[in-house]
């Protein structure tokens, strides 16, 4: 796959220097490569945010792109440093989960435990290793160097598990997964869970909040109102219409929501 392009995601935010410092890195090793920012305001720490933010753009780079995301609270311990190819791609990051949601197993071609510290930067930090090791192996892939030359091949990774949409009786029970950047509460009910109901007659309610449909657009209810949406995940979101429902209600991450057939 040609290599010539590498994502970055991270917790690190703004504030500080860590990711340009990451920038600089690739770019002193490969100063043709493009470099593209998913997001560097993952909540800290937030492993399961920052693994479903890369889910939803893997599928909108084009082949060979290599993918790093860097949440990584257990820095420096003994959690491993995974390079995984796909047909489609690469992913560079720490093996606690965050890759997980972006490749599925059978996509796996490869999986290469990151231990030759010939392509680290040394000395090597052990809390900063988005700058000593996944900043210079990203770069050296792109290079060419193949993925054998990082480490060994290992045949397993950690995965994480979101929460199961649960069934009772003729109602659906799912939960609150992420809250984007305007307040949305994003659920873990997908589009298929939805099929076998009529999503006109469909309840939507959550900590006593109601809404009557699931909707097809933001617009769809005044501006204030809560409405109920499929949206660009392909998840059922809850919204509060240029207003911020997360706030609205004071809903937290696992939230239940119920949907009831009517």
């Amino acid at each position: 796959m040609n290599c010539r392009l590498i994502t970055l995601l991270t917790d690190f935010g703004a504030r500080d220097a860590f990711v340009g410092i990451m920038k600089g890195v690739i770019l002193g090793i490969n100063p043709e490569v493009t470099l593209v920012d998913l997001s560097h305001k993952v909540p800290p720490q937030d492993v399961v945010a920052g693994a479903l933010l890369l889910r939803s753009a893997v599928a909108f780079f084009p082949p060979g792109t290599i993918h790093v995301a860097v949440v990584d609270p257990g820095v420096g311990s003994a959690r491993r440093a995974l390079l995984i190819e796909t047909p489609r791609a690469f992913f560079i990051g720490p093996d606690n989960g965050l890759l997980s949601l972006a490749v599925l197993a059978e996509e796996v071609v490869r999986i290469t435990h990151l231990t030759e510290t010939k392509h680290f930067l040394t000395p090597c930090s052990d809390t900063f290793h988005g700058r000593d090791v996944f900043a210079p192996v990203a770069a050296h892939l792109s290079l060419g160097v193949a993925p054998e030359q990082f480490g060994p091949t290992v045949t397993t990774m950690e995965r994480l598990r979101l929460p199961s949409v649960e069934g009772e009786g003729i109602r659906l029970v799912g939960r609150v997964i992420y809250i984007d950047h305007f307040g949305n509460l994003i659920t873990n009910v997908t589009a298929a869970d939805l099929r076998p109901f009529s999503r006109e007659n469909l309840l939507v309610s959550i900590d006593g909040v109601q809404i009557r449909g699931v909707a097809t657009s933001y617009a769809s209810v005044a501006v204030g109102a809560p409405v109920a949406l499929i949206d660009s995940w392909g998840m059922l979101e809850i919204v509060v219409r240029n207003g911020s429902a997360a706030q609205r209600f004071g809903i937290q991450l696992e939230h239940p929501v119920h949907l009831i057939p009517t």
